[in-house]
């Protein structure tokens, strides 16, 4: 009975033992992906550190809010010189039809 006593308790010694390599594995794995997620985050927190810079240089501010109200004006004064140079277009093609049938009329 000893022996049979023996050879379950190796048994669940090899079991454990499988398992807590298993659970290393799955440690290092774990700690492998917290160093690359970190130095992701790292990377990503300096971009986004270069990139509030560049907004704080190029148009006075790195706020949101700010960036948004100075890119909806931007795009009301480009609409706003697209349809003065539709005006624009739209009156040399009249004065030129304008000559057009002047001449024509000669």
């Amino acid at each position: 009975m000893n022996n049979d006593s023996n050879q379950t308790g190796t048994a669940r010694d090899a079991r454990v033992e499988r398992e807590l390599n298993d659970l290393r594995r799955q440690y290092e794995q774990l700690r492998d992906r917290k160093v690359r997620t970190e130095e992701a985050v790292a990377q990503l927190t300096h971009q986004l550190e270069t990139l509030k810079k560049q907004a704080e240089a190029e148009y006075g501010t790195s706020d949101l809010k700010e960036l948004q109200q100075l890119l909806e004006e931007k795009r009301t004064q480009n609409e706003e010189v697209v349809a003065a140079y539709r005006k624009h277009v739209q009156q040399i093609q009249a004065d030129l039809a304008q000559v057009e049938n002047a001449v024509e009329g000669d």
